[in-house]
């Protein structure tokens, strides 16, 4: 088959779509997003018309996809790690109902937090729902798991947890293709009540994914993609999880390692290659990006004396993303680095655009609010959280999607006012409705700005859910018509911006208003491809 150079996301989408995908699941969060732009993007999909639209959140895409695996079709929901919290209720039960066509959950985490709130492992949430997890060392291996994931779900008939991180999902290498497999007909699960968790059909399935759980574990110990090197030197034995396998392979670029290595990249954990590396060798380091998962589960599953050393020990960083130069400095400790990154290599904070809607916004809520003093905003997670960095230091929160209105609910209930909110447009029909619903039932005192740039703009510009009817959201709502404002963050429009914010601040029930104007980005795009198009008519 055709050899594609391809990004660790994109290896994982054409891996799902030559394995006979017919529905992928998404709400766009870096560094999952381009998954589902690749299949958006794809002739293939196209012509074998596999779903491929964005969700509202990846609650509703978990569940959608859900739907489509019931009909028996083979389907995936992409999502970054966070984004698994908000989907985590149908994630943990659907591992109990189990699945009918083949179901593959990606979850991107992002150590660092390059673009993120927190550096959570998903891993663990697959421990939690007792699932397989499949973790990719490269993107050969990304594109094999997605194409061999689905097969793996259907024949325990549950759902399988394939996680990468930033530095794999955002990287090219060449990756070769497998046999299209045909996409699965309409079938309905033979079980009618299989989908039904009833408490006491619900024991009974949970009994069934116990019992699967030895399976599982079988799978890991012959999986390909977990491998055992044999080495000469027993002081020390190495465990490498996923990614974290090529930042160990950077260091000996000849791919001779005298220490005895245990390649991880399926789970369970085949305990049987973790007792073979532990009883030969007098110590184990453990390199994984992430929590200290495997090491923990070794202390744990093995209850040996053997020393193990890794993040809990401070032999690597506890936190942060892991690199070949920190496993370097394991193995070549008082001597020159075999590679080194450049010292002058800095990282560039990131800056709201110039000509940004969000930054006339915070410039009118700043005047509204200056005789109040700080702490009144509440804002969420998008571009406009650059708000909370000088010279606007306009807002006080970002905690989670949609808790910008919840939290200015939470304060006006502790009595601060005026309490008030800034929060997205994609950001507010992925999980900002229902506090604003909170709002409203109880009247609160509160004014959620909606800074509607017309677009998900901090992923790339992907379309928004609420496009042109965020107006009528918030009457259905329940927001009164004559406190649903909206006004133009423009130069020219401050003061009366300024006059808007100013009389809905100051008043004691639940205002709405919505800041619009279109994403700089997304309108200079537009504007180019008119001027594209023009000349090629022309």
């Amino acid at each position: 088959m055709k050899k594609l150079l391809l990004l660790g996301d994109e290896a994982i989408a054409q891996g799902a779509m030559d394995a006979g995908l017919s529905g992928i699941y998404a709400y766009p969060g870096t560094p999952s997003t381009e998954i589902m732009e690749y299949v958006q993007g794809s002739k293939m999909a196209e012509e074998r018309n596999i779903h491929r639209m964005w969700s509202a959140n990846e609650k509703t895409a978990y569940e959608a996809a859900l739907g489509m695996s019931y009909g028996g079709k083979r389907a995936m929901v992409c999502m970054k790690h966070v984004g698994l919290n908000v989907a985590a209720d149908p994630f943990m039960n659907s591992a109990v109902t189990g699945i009918n066509g083949g179901f593959l959950v990606v979850s991107a985490d992002d150590p660092s937090m390059h673009s993120s709130q927190n550096e959570q492992d998903s891993r663990y949430y697959g421990k939690f729902a007792n699932i397989p997890i499949l973790e990719p060392s490269n993107q050969q291996e990304a594109y094999d798991m997605a194409y061999e994931g689905f097969t793996l779900s259907e024949k325990y008939r549950v759902p399988v947890l394939l996680r990468i991180t930033t530095r794999l999902a955002h990287s090219r290498s060449g990756v070769k293709r497998r046999e299209v497999l045909p996409q699965h007909s309409l079938n309905l699960p033979q079980d009618t009540k299989q989908f039904i968790l009833l408490p006491a059909m619900a024991r009974v399935k949970y009994r069934i994914l116990l019992s699967n759980q030895p399976n599982f574990r079988e799978e890991s110990l012959h999986s390909p993609f977990n491998k055992y090197f044999d080495g000469v030197d027993k002081r020390m034995g190495i465990i490498a999880c996923g990614l974290a396998y090529n930042y160990l392979m950077e260091n000996f670029r000849n791919g001779s390692i005298d220490y005895p290595v245990l390649k991880i990249c399926q789970y369970p954990m085949p305990i049987e290659l973790l007792k073979k590396i532990t009883d030969e060798c007098e110590e184990v380091l453990v390199v994984e990006e992430g929590y200290p998962f495997v090491e923990e589960l070794i202390k744990g599953l093995l209850g040996t004396g053997v020393f193990v050393k890794g993040r809990l020990d401070g032999t690597l960083p506890r936190d942060g993303e892991l690199d070949p130069d920190l496993v370097a400095e394991i193995f070549w400790k008082g001597k020159p680095l075999p590679h080194k990154t450049p010292d002058w290599i800095s990282r560039r904070p990131p800056m709201l655009c110039k000509g940004c809607g969000h930054i006339d916004t915070f410039l009118a809520l700043n005047e509204a609010l200056k005789d109040y003093g700080p702490g009144h905003v509440f804002s969420d997670i998008g571009c406009y959280t650059l708000g909370a960095n000088p010279p606007y230091n306009a807002i006080y929160s970002c905690v989670d999607m949609g808790a910008s209105v919840t939290m200015a609910v939470g304060a006006a209930d502790a009595g601060l006012f005026p309490s008030a909110c800034v929060i997205g447009d994609s950001t507010f029909t992925h999980s900002g409705m229902t506090g604003l619903l909170d709002a409203v039932n109880k009247n609160s005192p509160v004014t959620v700005i909606i800074s509607d740039n017309q677009t998900t703009a901090m992923t790339g510009g992907q379309p928004t859910p609420g496009l042109n009817r965020l107006e009528k959201i918030c009457e259905g709502l329940g927001v009164e018509p004559d406190h649903v404002r909206v006004m133009v963050p423009l130069k020219k429009n401050h003061d009366e911006n300024v006059k808007i914010l100013r009389e809905e601040l100051e008043y004691r029930g639940v205002s709405v208003v919505i800041s619009r104007r279109e994403c700089i980005q997304t309108a200079s795009k537009k504007k180019r491809a008119a001027k594209k198009s023009k000349k090629t008519n022309t």
